[in-house]
């Protein structure tokens, strides 16, 4: 029996203090935006193209068009931004940093309230990296920067045959370390940027230039805390290179990184609301 009051489990609500604080989050975040000069979008609810961004299409919410084509709640912004800015808006806007203030819903009744950023046709993952910590410091949120690069699990998949992109998005450090390969091992226990240049010494020449990139973005972005970390991998299929997550008391407060679409090239992030708000409220 569902009781009148009753909300489906996932869903949100928010009222009082929580949706003060939550209107408070999204006025500190799109003023620190519009500074930046980022233009704000609101996509559709709905989108037939969520399966490019969700690593399982089990987690998308689907439904029909009225020609019975296959669709799906957004369960992800970036890529939908990027295509509706370049194949639906390009002749009307030039514009290529934009900001949303929305919620995605994931299978069977998730719903997440995010502040996403992306900076379409730049490399440099720092630049919206050092938005994010503004934002971050701007709302008194202190909490550790992990910054992984998605390139390096791939190079390791191909130098190890008993090794998949499974065990790096479980991070199954065991199996890394039953190699008994010295370096990999250090790899394994790599976290801050003082640790790099003796582990360049002894790695191999391919995974050289992906770990420099590492410690460079470290290097040049604003966070007071931050760590390495090369044997995370993200579960978003976008995400090709460089990549940082926001973290506290083991929550992930925020997601970015470097992330191709066709011939684009882009940079972002997306502040996840809900886990802000919880640590306001409490």
């Amino acid at each position: 029996m569902i009781l009148e009051h009753e909300i489906p489990n996932g869903s949100k609500l928010y009222f009082g203090k929580s949706a003060k604080v939550k209107r408070e989050i999204e006025s500190v975040a799109s003023e620190i935006l519009d500074s930046y000069e980022f233009e704000e979008i609101l996509t559709p609810i709905f989108s037939y193209h969520q399966h490019l961004s969700i690593a399982s299409e089990k987690e998308l919410i689907r439904v029909n068009d009225e020609k019975n084509n296959s669709i799906s709640l957004r369960a992800d912004s970036t890529i939908d931004v990027v295509r509706i800015i370049e194949k639906r808006l390009g002749r009307n806007t030039d514009e290529r940093k934009w900001f949303y203030i929305q919620p995605v819903y994931k299978y069977p009744t998730t719903e997440q309230y995010q502040i996403g950023v992306e900076y379409m046709g730049e490399t440099q993952l720092s630049y919206v990296l050092n938005i994010a910590d503004e934002i971050f410091n701007k709302l008194d949120v202190d909490a550790l920067t992990q910054v992984s690069n998605m390139k390096i699990p791939h190079i390791l998949v191909d130098m190890f045959d008993e090794l998949t992109l499974d065990d790096f998005r479980h991070l199954n450090i065991e199996k890394f370390l039953n190699l008994k390969v010295e370096w990999l091992t250090k790899l394994v226990y790599l976290q801050h940027i003082e640790q790099v240049d003796e582990l360049l010494e002894i790695i191999p020449d391919v995974l050289k230039p992906e770990l420099v990139k590492m410690k460079e973005l470290c290097s040049n972005s604003s966070c007071s805390n931050s760590v390495l970390a090369p044997m995370y991998y993200a579960k978003m299929l976008y995400y090709d290179e460089l990549f940082f997550r926001v973290i506290k008391n083991n929550e992930v407060y925020a997601r970015g990184g470097r992330y191709k679409n066709e011939d684009t090239t882009s940079v972002g992030f997306a502040i996840y609301t809900d886990a802000i708000i919880e640590e306001k409220v409490q």
